[in-house]
């Protein structure tokens, strides 16, 4: 589904049924470098089981116009003006690595009531605060992208060979996830926008208003971790879950949650 947000074209995947803003609302937004693709099973599941789904692509990734917006804070502005565009009154609120901040920023908004959509819960998956990032790691993704892209999908899935939920011959969760953020940053640079990477990745180590925003929240809060996280390792989302009140829930699984353990996580987000 596309829609204008802000002047600009943006894009929900929901889930393959038309969307019905009169179901219980879920938003699944993406982590840095990826798209809506990375929800493929939950999307689809929740969406034929009762949910109005809007899997984003952030602005400047996968369909939705770049380019991509300059802090957390107004990707979280984004998401809640895409909320009330669609006419949602109670959403949901799922949100993947980068994607788990700026979920965490648009529930805190709309606890306090703007534009007059409830956020029933929310679902901070594979989270940390604050999400440091090694200046090396950005120190690389301005001088050689591509090596940085390869380094972050190695470290994202806890396994050279992770069996998918739908295992078909071929299936390489390394060369998939790879593939994704090539495209992503060869796209971004080609619409002259400049370097994805490093934008994702400098957003997420300039963020600091976590706490803040879990002070004005008010839903209930799950953390979904992975035990084998090399990104966004569980022990560094203990201030974050104590500020929040929040259930843990603990995968075995690495970083890439949805696509080690695609399964374990539509278990937790019912």
């Amino acid at each position: 589904m596309k829609l204008a947000t802000g002047g600009r074209e943006g894009y929900a995947y929901t889930g393959g049924k038309a969307f019905d803003p009169a179901l219980p609302g879920v938003a699944l937004v993406h982590g840095a470098m990826n798209d809506h693709s990375v929800w493929a099973l939950q999307s689809r599941w929740l969406a034929h089981h009762g949910h109005a789904v809007l899997a984003v692509d952030l602005p400047g990734h996968g369909r939705s116009a770049g380019p991509a917006l300059p802090s957390v804070e107004a990707m979280a502005d984004w998401l809640v003006a895409l909320i009330a565009a669609v006419g949602l009154k109670r959403v949901a609120l799922v949100g993947h690595s980068m994607g788990s901040l700026i979920a965490l920023e648009a529930a805190a908004r709309l606890a306090e009531g703007a534009p007059g959509v409830e956020a029933t819960r929310l679902v901070m998956v594979g989270t940390a605060f604050p999400m440091k990032v090694a200046p090396a790691l950005l120190d690389t993704a301005v001088a050689a992208p591509l090596k940085a892209i390869d380094s972050v999908n190695a470290w994202s899935l806890s396994t050279l060979a992770a069996k998918p939920a739908n295992p078909g011959p071929g299936t390489w969760q390394h060369g998939a996830g790879r593939a994704l953020m090539r495209r992503l940053q060869a796209r971004y640079a080609q619409a002259g926008h400049g370097n994805l990477f490093h934008h994702d990745f400098a957003a997420c180590d300039r963020y600091t208003g976590a706490l803040d925003a879990a002070a004005r929240l008010s839903c209930p809060v799950t953390l979904l971790l992975g035990a084998k996280d090399q990104m966004t390792q569980p022990k560094a989302a203990a201030s974050l879950a104590a500020a929040l009140r929040a259930e843990i829930v603990t995968l075995p699984a690495g970083h890439a949650l949805m696509a080690e353990r695609p399964d374990a996580v539509l278990a937790a987000l019912r």
